[in-house]
């Protein structure tokens, strides 16, 4: 697999599910990426546009599997989650569309891209 590993920093935040999106959510090129349920509304983006949130984890670094990826392709997410799982990185993952993108802690991120090209994967 071809990864890339994104120069901009992330934070996840947590608020409660009927909970209003912050203001200036959107625009720009950032990476934004919101999941409501009926337990929680979480929301991935810099930490610039979380001002306000309470619930806030920053600090993640996102490898962003080059695609687009085909619905029909299977195991992506198994084989980078079990070569994180085995170099002992926990990991936040997101899909869209077209492709998959890894979370993992700041200080993981070496750790991970080490991992990532010793299985054989590709960092472009």
């Amino acid at each position: 697999m071809r990864l890339e590993r994104m120069t901009q920093k992330l934070a996840v935040a947590r608020m409660a599910a009927a909970s209003a999106l912050p203001k200036g959510l959107f625009g720009g090129a950032d990476f934004v990426s919101v999941t409501q349920t009926d337990e929680e509304l979480s929301i991935v983006a810099t930490r610039e546009k979380l001002n306000g949130i309470d619930t806030v984890e920053d600090g993640w670094t996102v490898f962003k599997v080059l695609g687009p990826l085909d619905f029909s392709l299977v195991g992506i997410l198994a084989d980078l989650s079990d070569t994180l799982a085995k170099a002992e990185i926990s990991l936040f993952a997101l899909s869209t569309y077209d492709t998959d993108y890894i979370l993992v802690k700041g200080e993981d991120a070496d750790k991970a891209e080490r991992a990532f090209l010793a299985k054989g994967h590709r960092l472009a």
